[in-house]
Formats: structure tokens, C-alpha cells, sequence
């Protein structure tokens, strides 16, 4: 009895579990993709625009804690760096200062600085003058001195440096008054004058024979490179120009001598009457020695002549001057007595230019300079 009841009992239960397998399965759509029920905390706030306000403000709030003690350490580190850069500066000025104006050093940092900051020495004419010219010279004399004369500038020499800088510095004011002069009456140097005056001293082998002995001539006697030294030489061509167009009277005489040379008067005569050599004037203008392209002691502009003369030729007025020597120039008329591509036998009739100096002195009487340095 109790079987039977437990057998009808099993029979519902599984005629129900069929019933809602059946309901679940005929719910089911397979063509539709499963999606799990979200369900949402109530402690989860809604995402809204007001929400999204709130929470940048946040954000950004909690970041210029960072930002703002960020800009003041970049305003203090443009400050110090400011400072920095204007204390060197002071610096600067104050070596570069004492050591140019009080302690007088040449030294070559000091010279590099001349080159880019214009440092005057004096003012000549309402217009300053660089220090840079005044220690292009000097440098040039210590460095010879020391280099091949063995002078100690430090010790037993000390006296003849102070010498030194005063000559150097009256040079250098001597330079501004003759370009002041050249100004005045249209006078100037081209480079190519300056190439063909090298060209000349070239020729004579008083430089060396081809470009890297020139240069090394250069540097191991005066210090110079070959810029340095054209800057020197254009000086020298441009203070001979100002002397030969202003010293007319020399000149003048000059053209008369040679028009009467021109004319067939005999040279000699001439030579004995005009010449202001003395030597010349008691040998009749003769040289007394055969001459040689690389004679020293002849103007370069000469010996370029005499070679390119024929025998029994004379030339017009030379403007010439030592490119080695530290004499004024003159005013030459050549006669070449006998020549070959060796050496050459000549006479020479010499007309003495006046020294710049006479033209300088009464512009420096008129306009004196101003100097800002004292030995």
C-alpha cells in the first residue's frame, strides 16, 4: 500500500519537471545572444554631465597642489640663471677692465676679446679708436723681440716694453690721422695693390718661395698670418700714398728731373744735382754693386723695375719703400746700365719724401686725441 502510494507521488514530480522543461525550452531563442542580467548597486551614483563637472573639478583641484609649487621653482630657476648670467658678465668686464686699462696685458685672451668687443684706446677726431689696433702692433714687436732677439719683457727688458707701448700707441694714433688724411683726399689701397706688393717681396725670396713657407716665415718671425700681414702691408701702401700726393713739392721736382732724364740730359749730372742719397750723389747715382731679384736692401718696388727695364732704359717716378725696414719711402727714378735674368747694374736718382709726421702734427695740434690709457 505504502509502494504504490510512493510510486504515484514519483510519477507527478516527473510529469512536473517535464512540464517546466518543456516551458523553459519553448522560451529559449537560439538565434539570440545570451546577456547577463547587470544588476546595479543602489551605493553606485549615476553618471551624468553634472557628475562628470564634479569630478574634473576634482581632479584638477587635486593637481595644482603639484602645478603651482612646479611654476615657482621655474620662475626661481629663470631668476637664478639671470643672475648667474649677469654676475659672469660683471666679471668679465671687470678683468677685461683692469687688465686693458690699468694693468696693460697683451695677453691672447685678452686680444680675442679686443677682436669682438670694441674696446677703446682712444678717441681721435670725434672717433674711437680700438684697442685692438694698438695690441695688433705691440704683439707684433713682443713677439719678434722674445721670438728671435731673446728679450725678457718679464726682467732685464721690462723698461724697453714700456717704450714699446708708448711708440705702439703713438703709431696707432699716427694710423688714425692718416686714414683720417686718406679720407679727406680720396686716397685709398685696393687689395689687389696689396697682392701685387706681396707679389714683388715674393719675387725677391724674402718671404719664402711658395705659400707655406710664406706663411710659416711669417708666423715664426713676426707671429703674423698671411691676413695679418696684409693688413699691416695695406697700411703701409695707403701712409705712402698720403705722403706722395700730399708732399706736392717732391713730387713736382721729381716730374721735372724726369722730364730732363727723358729729354737725353745726361743721368749722372742729374744724379750728382738732384739726388737727396748721399751716396748716390757722390757716385753719380750709381749703386756701386750689381743688384740681385733678391736684394734686401733695395725697395721691392725698385728691383721690380730695374727686371723689367731693358739696358740703357729708365723708368718713371717710383713710390718705394723697404717692405722690411722701418724707413720712410721715397721717390725713385732707375736707369738700368746692364742687365740680365741674374742681376742687373743701374743707377738711381733718390727724392726724399717729407715724413708723415709733418702732415700729422698740425691735424693733432687742431684735434687733439683723447687717450684712455697712461704709461
Amino acid at each position: 500500500m505504502v509502494a504504490k502510494k510512493k510510486l504515484k507521488k514519483l510519477r507527478k514530480a516527473t510529469t512536473l519537471v517535464t512540464d517546466v522543461v518543456a516551458e523553459k525550452a519553448a522560451n529559449l531563442n537560439p538565434l539570440t545572444p545570451h546577456q547577463p542580467e547587470v544588476v546595479v548597486p543602489d551605493s553606485v551614483p549615476r553618471i551624468t554631465d553634472e557628475s562628470i563637472a564634479e569630478h574634473r573639478e576634482d581632479v584638477l583641484s587635486g593637481a595644482r597642489k603639484y602645478i603651482y609649487p612646479l611654476a615657482h621653482s621655474k620662475r626661481r630657476i629663470i631668476n637664478i640663471t639671470i643672475t648667474i648670467i649677469i654676475t659672469t658678465l660683471l666679471v668679465f668686464l671687470t678683468y677685461c677692465i683692469l687688465g686693458l686699462y690699468k694693468f696693460h696685458q697683451y695677453n691672447s685672451f685678452l686680444y680675442r676679446v679686443t677682436q669682438v668687443v670694441p674696446f677703446p684706446i682712444a678717441r681721435v677726431d670725434g672717433q674711437f679708436v680700438s684697442y685692438e689696433n694698438y695690441l695688433f702692433e705691440l704683439r707684433n714687436y713682443v713677439y719678434y723681440y722674445e721670438t728671435q732677439l731673446q728679450s725678457d719683457f718679464n726682467g732685464a727688458d721690462k723698461q724697453r716694453l714700456v717704450q714699446f707701448r708708448k711708440q705702439d700707441l703713438q703709431d696707432t694714433i699716427d694710423t688714425a690721422y692718416t686714414k683720417i688724411l686718406a679720407k679727406q683726399h680720396n686716397i685709398s689701397v685696393s687689395s689687389q695693390e696689396v697682392d701685387d706688393r706681396i707679389a714683388v717681396v715674393r719675387a725677391q725670396d724674402l718671404l719664402g718661395s711658395d705659400n707655406k713657407v710664406f706663411a710659416e716665415v711669417l708666423r715664426d718671425r713676426f707671429g703674423w698670418s698671411i691676413g695679418d700681414f696684409k693688413r699691416s702691408l695695406k697700411q703701409t701702401i695707403l701712409t705712402e700714398k698720403v705722403e706722395a700726393q700730399l708732399d706736392s713739392g717732391a713730387m713736382n721736382e721729381a716730374n721735372r728731373v724726369l722730364v730732363r732724364v727723358k729729354s737725353g740730359t745726361d743721368f749722372t749730372k742729374l744724379a750728382k744735382q738732384y739726388s737727396q742719397d748721399e751716396h748716390s750723389k757722390s757716385n753719380g747715382g750709381n749703386y756701386g754693386r750689381p743688384i740681385t731679384r733678391s736684394d734686401a736692401n733695395i725697395p721691392p718696388q725698385v728691383i721690380s723695375a730695374l727686371f723689367s727695364l731693358k739696358s740703357g732704359k729708365t723708368s718713371d717716378v717710383i713710390v718705394a719703400s723697404p717692405i722690411l725696414a722701418n724707413s720712410p719711402p721715397t721717390l725713385e727714378i732707375v736707369k738700368v746700365l746692364k742687365s740680365n735674368s741674374k742681376q742687373v747694374t743701374a743707377q738711381h736718382i733718390t727724392i726724399n719724401l717729407n715724413d708723415i709726421s709733418t702732415y700729422l702734427k698740425p691735424l693733432e695740434a687742431k684735434n687733439p686725441p683723447h687717450l684712455y690709457v697712461h704709461f
